[in-house]
């Protein structure tokens, strides 16, 4: 079995698991529209060493770009930019790696460490 996301206007509006011949069939609308897809494949790496397919897993709202035979994710903010090599979106600076938890702040494009409540300051 293989996953197939069906492509409508350069957007992924489904993805199913089928073997080829039956969906060559015609029973889930033209052939044409499915683009195989592979669940091990995440910006451009095989999750097990094979061969990766299209830079990501297809999911209901990402892009197909033919022109780079990928599936890219939505984008989550403006200022982000698309990693050619991932087709994945990188924030303008990099999150920082001190081992703390961050989250994107967008007006201000910069990341914010995000600190869990205590009892001292509850949430």
């Amino acid at each position: 079995m293989a996953h197939f996301a069906k492509v409508e206007n350069g957007v992924v509006t489904q993805v199913i698991v089928i073997e080829q011949d039956v969906l060559n069939l015609g029973h889930w609308g033209d052939p044409a529209s499915w683009v195989q897809t592979s669940y091990n494949t995440l910006a451009g790496v095989h999750s097990q060493g094979g061969t990766p397919l299209r830079k990501n897993y297809a999911g209901v709202g990402y892009t197909y770009d033919s022109v780079r035979d990928a599936f890219i994710p939505p984008k989550q903010y403006a200022s982000w930019v698309l990693n050619e090599d991932t087709c994945q979106w990188d924030a303008p600076t990099p999150m920082p790696t001190d081992g703390k938890i961050y989250t994107w702040n967008e007006p201000t494009t910069a990341w914010v460490e995000v600190v869990p409540p205590t009892e001292e300051t509850p949430a």
